[in-house]
């Protein structure tokens, strides 16, 4: 056992490791069951959907979902395939690539989040009740604490 870590303090990280795993597992299952979609597709389409236009580039996907710019290429390649997106130069700098959303991207965005949502509430909201709050105070923590040691500077 790890040093410094407590056996209540694996049982824990155990059972949120656990659920965390189970949950992601459950929910990418119904969203590729009911409507198709992977859970990397759909988290990219929306992404572009709570963007303006509807469209961003290859380098802020990676940072919004936490990929590397060569795997969120690889998945645009296979989502183009599939109608959901398209890619187009940037204007404004030769090296980028804006991803845009399709009609059918956003008909199959809106058509997995029907029940996707429905999955999130059942399996997550309902069952969180009164530590929503807490939870979030707690993720906000834990997020915090990531961003300051991968940000190099003072």
């Amino acid at each position: 056992m790890a040093e410094g870590l407590t056996e209540d303090d694996w049982a824990v990280w155990d059972a949120f490791y656990s659920m965390r795993r189970r949950l992601d597992r459950a929910l990418e299952v119904q969203l590729h069951e009911e409507s198709g979609v992977s859970a990397p597709e759909y988290e990219m389409l929306v992404g572009l959907g709570r963007s303006r236009d509807r469209r961003l580039r290859v380098r802020d996907i990676a940072e919004q979902i936490g990929w590397e710019k060569s795997r969120v290429s690889h998945q645009v390649t296979r989502m183009e395939r599939r109608g959901f997106v398209r890619r187009s130069d940037c204007d404004s700098d030769g090296r980028g690539t804006w991803v845009e959303m399709t009609a059918d991207g956003r008909r199959a965005m809106l058509e997995a989040s029907r029940g996707h949502n429905e999955a999130i509430k059942r399996y997550f909201v309902d069952l969180l009740g009164d530590d929503a709050d807490r939870l979030s105070a707690f993720s906000e923590r834990v997020l915090g604490a990531l961003r300051a040691e991968s940000d190099p500077r003072p």
